[in-house]
């Protein structure tokens, strides 16, 4: 008979061992660090698809289609104040992109959040609970969440684009810009929401024994 070799497997070193470490004692910090990072990674995925999108729906009928829901008082001129509001025509136009700009917005923020959905549960918070009853409250929260993030977006939407374009005179540059920034915000204020809503959805159970 042979003899059999055991291999043992040699503890993490270095940075690995210092994260383990960290993650054992600073778990709640570790999760938001790492969910930091993914976050951050979604955002850049919205930056690169925003503009593919909006330049799909560009050479569409529908910048020249008014979108406008959800109305809720006036703005300080006296006129209706909408929770979605994209008044047709193209920005550079002094329109609001109409329903091609809020399709392109929509899709964008849409594709990132099913991807941050599985993401998050897996890598993040290592759920192992039931992912349709997660995603059911995930969806809830990501309606609440844009619509609180439209509401935000009524406020500064006009005034960025406006001044890029219009005060500073950039262009159809200051119009990328604009969408950047516009992005940008949208997704800081997801992040700051979503994590304590992973904290609560994605839980980790204890294993059944058999």
């Amino acid at each position: 008979m042979g003899i059999e070799k055991v291999t043992e497997k040699k503890p993490a070193s270095g940075p690995l061992r210092f994260w383990a470490n960290y993650k054992e004692k600073h778990p709640t910090i570790a999760q938001f660090l790492v969910f930091f990072v993914l976050s951050n990674g979604i955002t850049v995925l919205q930056l690169v698809l925003m503009p593919v999108f909006k330049s799909i729906f560009a050479q569409t009928s529908l910048v020249d289609t008014s979108f406008r829901i959800l109305q809720v008082g006036q703005n300080f001129d006296g006129s209706p104040y909408y929770v979605f509001d994209y008044a047709a025509g193209a920005l550079s136009a002094g329109g609001g992109g109409g329903l091609a700009y809020f399709l392109a917005v929509q899709i964008t923020i849409a594709i990132a959040q099913i991807i941050n959905f599985f993401a998050q549960r897996s890598i993040t918070f290592k759920s192992n609970s039931n992912i349709w009853k997660a995603a059911f409250w995930y969806f809830i929260a990501y309606i609440l969440i844009t619509i609180g993030a439209a509401v935000a977006q009524g406020f500064y939407k006009a005034p960025i684009y406006d001044l890029f374009m219009n005060t500073w005179g950039m262009g159809s540059f200051g119009e990328t810009a604009a969408d950047v920034i516009t992005m940008i915000i949208n997704s800081a204020i997801a992040f700051w929401v979503f994590f304590p809503i992973f904290k609560i959805i994605f839980k980790q159970e204890p294993e059944k024994q058999d």
